[in-house]
């Protein structure tokens, strides 16, 4: 177990401490609804992830929000370890944006960790008067104490990237984080680090071109869609969600980065699908369909998360809910499924778990397109050290 003092903020004091911390026994993953045909309310679902509880791969509860087509997509904490050392702070809420709707849900997930439930609503009206800015995408906390929340675009749905700030215990809008004028034309991701006074943005579209679909001339290389980095910082992990292939790399050497494992999770090249490859630097033949626990998976490998010892990597094969129905209208249809990888963090390499399988085309209203996974505890895509 991680030392823990006894009187300490949310999380970790260092990366490497996190490591040692416990091993994760649910998670939390927003499910969709927009564009799959099923008029229901987005929800949190809790999925218990424990090997040894007779709940394991299964989904234990749902928390549906109050409104329609909101299209639910990455979450983020109200506090986390980039706040270790104020003792008044503690993380019990979930912030959820929404990339449609632009409301912004506040789930309360510190009373009762398996069966949260809603704190606050912010509607649109609010964010919009306040910050001019919609289509809110990443959620991240900072040190102080506040929350802040990236866009894609403006009202309109034109490109604004633009950052929204709330009050870290009251979720009341602040306004925005940058200054007048410092929009950029797009937004996206972001991260922070304090340690060297650098936030690092990116780009996705202007919510008017992806709203309802993909244009291919938008994007000429292939689709890198979700990056991953281990706490120890030795290897990177990214998916491509349109190949099908998760890929872990070894960076000590950042300037030699080297390949160590590589699985294909799906994806449109497999064999007997829409796509037939015709040449291929790489590949010696399309990869075979995948199958886990008598279910195909439709989709590729999507949002990944990686346990805090390493060990385990956990895989969504949903991306955004229309590009679903562009790209994999199985997904539609089917649902979305999570899948698990074990890592060797010894000598590199990913093998799939068979017996993990938690399949999202059975849920109780219909199937669901399942996206990022978040743990109670923090994780190494929601955690700032500084």
């Amino acid at each position: 177990m991680a030392t823990k003092c006894g009187n300490c903020g949310p999380g970790y004091s260092t990366p490497l401490e996190a490591m040692k911390g416990p091993r994760e026994e649910i998670v939390y993953l927003p499910c969709i609804y927009r564009n799959t045909g099923t008029e229901a309310p987005d929800y949190l679902a809790t999925v218990d992830v424990d090997p040894k509880s007779p709940q394991y791969c299964q989904v234990i509860h749902r928390l549906p929000m109050p409104n329609l087509k909101d299209e639910l997509h990455h979450s983020g904490w109200n506090t986390c370890s980039s706040c270790f050392g104020d003792s008044t702070k503690s993380r019990t809420k979930l912030v959820l944006p929404s990339l449609i709707s632009s409301r912004i849900y506040v789930v309360d997930v510190g009373s009762e960790p398996r069966a949260p439930k809603l704190h606050k609503v912010i509607e649109p009206k609010d964010i919009h008067a306040k910050c001019e800015l919609a289509f809110l995408h990443t959620s991240h906390c900072l040190a102080s104490g506040e929350v802040m929340i990236s866009s894609l675009g403006d009202v309109k749905g034109n490109g604004k990237g633009g950052f929204v700030l709330l009050d870290g215990e009251t979720f009341e809008v602040k306004g925005t984080w940058e200054r007048p004028g410092g929009a950029a034309p797009l937004g996206y991701d972001f991260w922070y680090q304090p340690r060297h006074n650098v936030m690092i943005s990116t780009e996705w579209a202007a919510p008017n071109v992806l709203r309802d679909g993909f244009n291919p001339a938008d994007v000429e290389a292939g689709l890198i869609t979700d990056i991953l980095l281990s706490l120890d910082d030795r290897f990177l992990y990214f998916s491509n969600w349109l190949h099908g292939d998760l890929r872990q790399y070894d960076i000590s050497d950042p300037q030699r980065p080297r390949l160590t494992g590589q699985l294909f999770l799906g994806g449109s090249i497999v064999k007997g699908g829409p796509v037939q490859v015709l040449e291929d630097e790489e590949l010696k033949s399309q990869p075979e369909p995948l199958v886990v626990k008598g279910k195909r998976v439709a989709g590729g490998p999507q949002m990944i998360q990686l346990s805090l010892d390493g060990k385990r990597l956990y895989i969504t094969t949903s991306l955004y809910s229309a590009w679903d129905k562009q790209f994999y209208p199985d997904l539609i249809r089917e649902g979305s499924v999570m899948l698990q990888v074990d890592v060797d963090t010894v000598k590199g390499g990913l093998k799939l778990n068979p017996n993990f399988l938690v399949d999202f085309g059975k849920e109780p209203l219909g199937p669901a397109l399942a996206h990022e996974l978040r743990y109670p505890g923090g994780d190494c895509s929601s955690d700032i050290w500084i």
